[in-house]
């Protein structure tokens, strides 16, 4: 039976392989989907442990023990945390029922303004008839509100629900920054000899620069935005600010974010709503064109679609922790088959 796979042409070889590796990905799939929620906690301790690691390495240079090292590091994340949950939290929360609030009547008068703009064209005689367009708003607006509360409650009872989570979770970050290094060697002890050292370092490598690089990133346009948005009056600033420096962690979808958030804006004030898309994306073209080659230089290395597509998959599969490791995977993936492409594996 081998001998006769080995005589066949390769074409037909992975013609033959390829239902088989779909039933394996189908079934990995309902694996996961099956444990996603241990998988998730234990890959966002994983990426907590991993931002930790680093002010630990700090101490440690300087002559801080590691023990007492992970201890610092992990009592002054808590207390930053605890900060932001006193302080920063509510004021989001309640601009975000703000929010729920006046997007009736922001829903409103963009229907008004559409009206007007319509009545302007048909004086005018121009092709354009938006009270179609108009009536439709009209008949979305109940379901918008009711969407918009539904998630504001589902978010207040999730968070509510996930206090054991979050304790879960910050109990296996702690022992992941201590004893992670020898978790690791134990994991990579499976991997061949030559290939083991390779792939933890890339690893790594791709890690680093993207949760360090995109998350500076993401803070600087955050407060960015949040300054300029304070400095021309914005209604919800604060929250619009948040959100927005949230949506930078992931690539491309900043632009995506401002333009949502000028749109919702224009409804209530086409002036100020066009103000926010120009003040935004002047931030933005300096954040991505001046800094960010800085921080993150190109180390990806993927085609702007790729990204797209990883994103769509890591939301697809993982939700929001799959769309914070999908680029860094991806990215992974395309320099390991780079080097085995041009043989500059080892």
């Amino acid at each position: 039976m081998i001998a006769l796979f080995r005589n066949l042409p390769k074409y037909i070889v992975w013609t033959l392989a390829f239902p088989v590796f779909v039933l394996y990905g189908w079934l990995a799939l309902l694996i996961f989907n099956y444990f996603q929620p241990l998988i998730s906690l234990f890959i966002a301790s994983i990426l907590f442990a991993f931002i930790l690691d680093y002010p630990v390495k700090f101490l440690q240079k300087r002559g801080v023990l590691r023990t007492n090292a992970v201890v610092l590091v992990f009592l002054i994340a808590l207390l930053v945390f605890l900060a932001l949950a006193i302080t920063l939290f509510p004021l989001i929360i309640e601009q975000l029922n703000e929010f729920s609030k006046r997007l009736p009547s922001w829903i409103d008068s963009g229907i008004k303004q559409l009206q007007v703009l319509n009545k302007w064209a048909v004086t005018r005689n121009l092709p354009l008839d938006l009270s179609e367009v108009a009536t439709k708003q009209t008949e979305r607006l109940s379901g918008q509100i009711d969407s918009v509360t539904g998630s504001i409650l589902g978010f207040a009872i999730e968070t509510l629900g996930s206090v054991l989570n979050l304790f879960l979770t910050a109990v296996l970050t702690f022992y992941l920054v201590l004893h992670g290094e020898r978790l690791w060697d134990g994991i990579f002890l499976w991997f061949p000899p030559n290939i083991g050292p390779i792939v933890r370092r890339s690893l790594r490598q791709n890690f680093h620069n993207y949760f360090i690089g995109q998350s500076t990133l993401a803070a600087l346009s955050g407060v960015a935005m949040t300054l300029a948005f304070l400095a021309i009056q914005v209604p919800l600033a604060l929250l619009f600010g948040f959100g927005l420096g949230l949506m930078g962690l992931f690539p491309l979808m900043t632009g995506v974010g401002i333009s949502l958030v000028g749109l919702l804006l224009a409804l209530q004030n086409f002036w100020l709503g066009m103000k926010v898309l120009l003040i935004a994306f002047s931030i933005d073209w300096v954040n991505a064109n001046l800094i960010a080659p800085r921080i993150l230089g190109g180390f990806t290395g993927l085609n702007p679609v790729w990204i797209l597509v990883s994103l769509l998959l890591g939301a697809k599969i993982g939700g929001v922790l799959g769309l914070l490791i999908a680029v860094p995977l991806a990215s992974f993936i395309k320099s390991t088959a780079d080097s085995l492409r041009d043989g500059t594996w080892n």
